[in-house]
């Protein structure tokens, strides 16, 4: 797809949704931001929004990852409903979508990389609730679709996890953090990156894993934290997840696989560790 593209962006306010209109600089696109601007269940608001536009990429989401697990039927609606919504008036106008999804579809009890095909097998209620949009749209969009998940996101809008190990170190003498939870740490405009690779490329339809390469864990994620700010990285101790209980499941394994990436001629996402240091260097933390 060339320059003359017009984009949706929906959820335009959230820590990726701003970096994504921040790389459309320049070019045609629609920014709606927060249920005010575009609630994605109301039909009738959807295929107004969506119409005129070639691509829709929908960050709308609810992330609250253990609230979910007291309003299931909420997060659904958002995360679920919305996106077979947005599908439907797609397919009705001749726009592609880019759904963007989470590695919490999966049991996070692999010992290999989770494939692109694996089986949808989500144990919080955020996970079904996401596993149901990327069905949706599946369903409803069959050949004009790309499911990109992503995971343990940071970036320059909205809090992460890098964001509060920057100010721990200034707050704190040493921080306990989990070292039996392993995941890709991956930077928001990397995977803008790649989203617009997918567009402009006019890659295969289908399920991407917009992560970083490579793999570590919080306390690792952590500890590279503490060096990059210039601190002792021993300052961060190692615990386990029996010492963070909390609402919702996290998942032990979290390390996605890039094949489709390679079938599609576009590079994966570079190692997290390179990635992190160019983002502490651009970050404002």
């Amino acid at each position: 797809m060339g320059s003359g593209v017009n984009w949706l962006v929906t959820g335009a306010g959230g820590m990726l949704g701003r970096d994504l209109v921040a790389a459309l600089d320049g070019r045609k696109v629609t920014a709606l931001a927060g249920r005010a601007a575009l609630d994605v269940t109301d039909a009738a608001a959807v295929a107004d929004a969506v119409g005129g536009h070639d691509v829709v990429v929908n960050c709308a989401a609810w992330t609250a990852v253990d609230d979910a697990e007291s309003h299931e039927a909420e997060a659904l609606l958002v995360n679920g409903d919305g996106p077979r919504v947005l599908a439907r008036a797609c397919a009705a106008s001749g726009a592609r979508l880019v759904q963007l999804s989470t590695d919490y579809v999966f049991a996070g009890d692999a010992a290999e990389p989770y494939p692109e095909d694996a089986p949808l097998a989500p144990v919080s209620a955020y996970g079904r609730t996401k596993a149901a949009g990327e069905v949706a749209v599946r369903e409803e969009l069959p050949g004009a679709h790309w499911i990109v998940r992503t995971a343990w996101l940071y970036g320059e809008h909205g809090p992460s996890f890098v964001r509060t190990m920057a100010r721990l170190e200034r707050e704190r003498e040493t921080v306990d953090v989990i070292d039996d939870q392993q995941g890709q740490p991956t930077w928001t405009k990397d995977v803008v990156g790649r989203i617009l690779a997918l567009v402009d490329g006019e890659a295969a339809p289908g399920t991407y894993h917009a992560t970083s390469s490579g793999r570590t864990t919080w306390f690792g994620l952590a500890r590279a934290v503490f060096e990059g700010l210039g601190a002792d990285p021993s300052r961060v101790r190692p615990t386990t997840s029996a010492a963070f209980v909390r609402p919702a499941p996290r998942p032990a394994f979290s390390v996605l696989s890039h094949e489709a990436w390679h079938r599609a001629g576009i590079p994966p996402i570079r190692p997290w560790d390179k990635a992190l240091a160019a983002a502490m260097r651009e970050l404002t933390l």
